[in-house]
């Protein structure tokens, strides 16, 4: 007759791996700045860069990267940091005196407290456009957001509206963000969303920005037939193309502690 020893269950506790770290702080002309860490399978070496849109700094790191090396590189660098921060945009938070872009054109701010309404936008005697906005003071900023919101809203549907219309095609619901990576885009059911910072610039660059993201519902890729189908809803893209490129990143300086 055989005995078997009993079997045992062994319980082994694993400690867990340590995350690794997403950012560091450096000192840079005397106050701390967060940078920001991305590992980038792709990187051959780091990389530093300063976002104009979102005021950050990131540094890429190469797949087999440091965090050793990369405070190293970042610390090495902390002059251009500095040079490139403060070469940002001022930002223009919304308050009463600020002058804000509506459609392209310059608006000054104006508090008007004792007339009802909530925002809207008027030329004075001496022709100057203005914002203005009744209720109390500390009301204005987000009046002044909602108010662009509503009208990004308006004449991004119509656009959108308006060239699925030409091309002969659908679009379902239109949703605004505050990216800043991309001013707009596209799904596969044919579902938008655009930059609401949109309305900031010129009437045209909104209306290409539209013509763009719908031409995806034809082509969903940037080959030769979707930039055709663009040309055809909208001619003059380089146009707006340009002016994004030299401006579009000051689109985001405006209300950023409101947006």
């Amino acid at each position: 007759m055989l005995f078997r020893r009993p079997s045992t269950t062994r319980t082994e506790t694993r400690t867990p791996a340590p995350r690794e770290a997403t950012s560091l702080a450096l000192r840079v002309d005397g106050r701390e700045v967060v940078v920001t860490l991305r590992r980038d399978a792709r990187a051959r070496r780091y990389t530093l860069r300063v976002r104009a849109a979102t005021r950050d700094v990131v540094l890429t790191m190469p797949a087999r990267g440091s965090l050793k090396e990369a405070t190293a590189f970042a610390e090495r660098h902390t002059g251009w940091i500095a040079v490139r921060l403060a070469q940002l945009p001022v930002v223009v938070a919304f308050e009463p005196g600020a002058t804000v872009p509506l459609r392209g054109v310059p608006h000054r701010i104006t508090h008007r407290p004792g007339q009802r309404g909530t925002v809207w936008a008027e030329v004075d005697a001496e022709g100057a456009a203005r914002l203005c906005v009744a209720g109390e003071a500390a009301h204005v900023a987000r009046r002044v957001a909602d108010f662009l919101k509503r009208e990004a809203r308006r004449d991004l549907t119509e656009a959108s509206r308006r060239h699925a219309a030409a091309l002969g095609v659908s679009i379902s619901r239109i949703t605004l963000r505050d990216t800043a990576s991309r001013w707009g885009s596209c799904s596969s059911t044919g579902a938008l969303s655009y930059s609401w910072r949109l309305i900031l610039a010129p009437p045209e660059v909104l209306d290409y920005l539209a013509a763009h993201e719908v031409a995806h519902r034809r082509e969903m890729n940037h080959g030769p037939r979707f930039w055709a189908t663009v040309d055809r809803l909208f001619p003059s893209r380089h146009e707006a193309e340009a002016w994004l490129k030299r401006r579009g990143a000051e689109l985001h300086r405006f209300g950023a502690e409101t947006a």
